[in-house]
């Protein structure tokens, strides 16, 4: 049986983070928006946002002709902001409303809307765009070149590169959340356990041993989850040390980026580890909640 996390308040169940290719980015209790990484990135230029309620960010593995991507945040009157590279019209989301649920890909935005369908603007040619047919929808994930929706019967859908079989998900059920990486994707099921499909560099040989876990992330070619106790488990590449989070204590939620891993404690603040080679870890002085939280 899953043991259940210590209660938490309102603020820290409020405030959000999320984890790229070169920045990071953190939503505060109060529903204002702060980011690390190069202050000359557009896609770090979300410092004038509020009434924000979750955000997403565009990943893509490293690789030498890659590292533009963009951000994307969902507010509570439904509807989106965005900014960063826009070469696919990926960031041309102003205009959709009544949006449930986020996710940011390379080159793309997939939203799920309150109707459980599913809308998506960016890069076409993987297919992983095509998710017009989906329908009873609770939530979305999206990998380099291949979106995940999951269904509020805990089955999943997944359209667009499948080279690694990343996409093959059908079989799934129990499923209450998912998240998808550069060739991989996972899936945190109802009993606390992780489903994997795709490419085994990204740690997926070890998942099967992951038990009690409450939340999980994908990295470009790491996977992480967080138990409910507090604990972090992390698998795949450690190149750059984003898989060393064996000794973080109290995380409530976590995001892995390309390279680096980042974690909200129940205190407010964050911990990260990887790569900071544009200043993406550099996000040890927030507190997304409390009284130190700026005001509007």
């Amino acid at each position: 049986m899953m043991r259940s996390m210590p209660a938490l308040t309102s603020d820290i169940t409020s405030a959000v983070i999320a984890a790229g290719r070169r920045h990071s980015i953190g939503v505060r209790s109060d529903g204002t928006v702060v980011a690390a990484g190069s202050s000359r990135a557009e896609e770090c230029q979300v410092q004038t946002w509020e009434h924000v309620v979750t955000v997403a960010v565009g990943n893509v593995h490293t690789a030498p002709n890659t590292g533009r991507s963009h951000t994307v945040a969902l507010t509570t009157h439904g509807a989106l902001l965005a900014t960063g590279w826009n070469g696919d019209g990926q960031c041309e989301v102003s205009s959709w409303t009544g949006v449930a649920a986020v996710a940011a890909g390379w080159r793309r935005t997939v939203a799920v809307l309150e109707d459980g369908t599913a809308r998506a603007a960016g890069r076409p040619n993987e297919g992983a765009c095509n998710v017009a047919s989906w329908t009873d929808l609770r939530g979305v994930a999206a990998g380099d070149w291949h979106s995940v929706g999951l269904r509020r019967n805990g089955t999943v859908l997944a359209v667009g590169n499948n080279r690694r079989g990343q996409c093959d998900v059908s079989e799934w059920s129990g499923v209450q959340a998912v998240a998808a990486g550069y060739l991989h994707t996972i899936a945190l099921t109802d009993r606390g356990t992780v489903l994997c499909v795709g490419d085994h560099t990204a740690g997926l040989h070890g998942l099967a041993r992951w038990g009690n876990v409450v939340s999980i992330a994908a990295g470009s070619h790491h996977s992480v989850g967080v138990t409910s106790d507090g604990r972090v488990y992390a698998a795949g590449d450690n190149s750059h040390g984003q898989c060393d989070v064996g000794h973080w204590r109290d995380v409530v939620q976590v995001s892995a980026g390309s390279q680096h891993t980042i974690a909200l404690r129940a205190d407010g603040h964050v911990l990260a580890s990887g790569s900071n080679s544009s200043g993406q870890c550099e996000v040890t002085d927030w507190l997304l909640t409390g009284p130190n939280r700026p005001s509007r």
